[in-house]
């Protein structure tokens, strides 16, 4: 159960049973008008970043071992809370399998510029989009910049590139009359 316009696990719970639903909801609804009931996913937690317009590139795979029960706000930000490991320990069919699915949802989504898409690996072996972050945490030491420095591009390099992008769509989006 979670707000379906936040971010950063905030006001998510993790619904064991219908005896937990009710504090879920009113949790979820301090937070937003809308709230998202999704069913749990065993797997674990895949992450991959995109960044471009029509051409978009999608950086390394990497992966979140949190140190809680799943991936919640105190997983996300406090000291210990989890591993991020980048890249991710994957077959390499695996990893370029979570790549494609990352740029085909950017792409379906129409998203310009970038976005880190996060998966789940079930232990079947397979790749579930979770969710698609149009706004990751981008500072160097983010799990966005880190994906891409595995992949060989520097933090500087991603601005670069983000501020280009922009441009780029911003004079293609200005031959329209509005």
């Amino acid at each position: 159960m979670k707000p379906a316009n936040l971010g950063s696990s905030v006001g998510i719970s993790k619904v064991h049973g219908p005896g937990e639903l009710a504090d879920a909801l009113e949790l979820a609804y301090r937070h937003d008008e809308k709230a998202l009931v999704e069913e749990f996913v065993a797997g674990r937690e895949i992450e991959c970043g995109v960044l471009g317009n029509e051409r978009p590139v999608a950086s390394a795979v990497g992966e979140i071992r949190p140190h809680a029960e799943w991936y919640d706000y105190g997983a996300k930000y406090d000291e210990g809370g989890s591993d991020i490991i980048v890249p991710a320990d994957l077959p390499v069919a695996v990893a370029e399998r979570v790549r494609t699915i990352a740029l085909d949802s950017f792409r379906a989504l129409e998203l310009s510029g970038m976005a880190r898409v996060d998966c789940f690996l079930t232990p079947a072996g397979e790749v579930l989009v979770n969710e698609v972050n149009t706004i990751p945490g981008f500072t160097s030491t983010s799990v966005y910049a880190r994906l891409f420095a595995a992949a060989g591009v520097s933090y500087a390099e991603v601005l670069d590139r983000l501020v280009q992008s922009g441009l780029d769509r911003h004079a293609r989006r200005a031959r329209y009359l509005y």
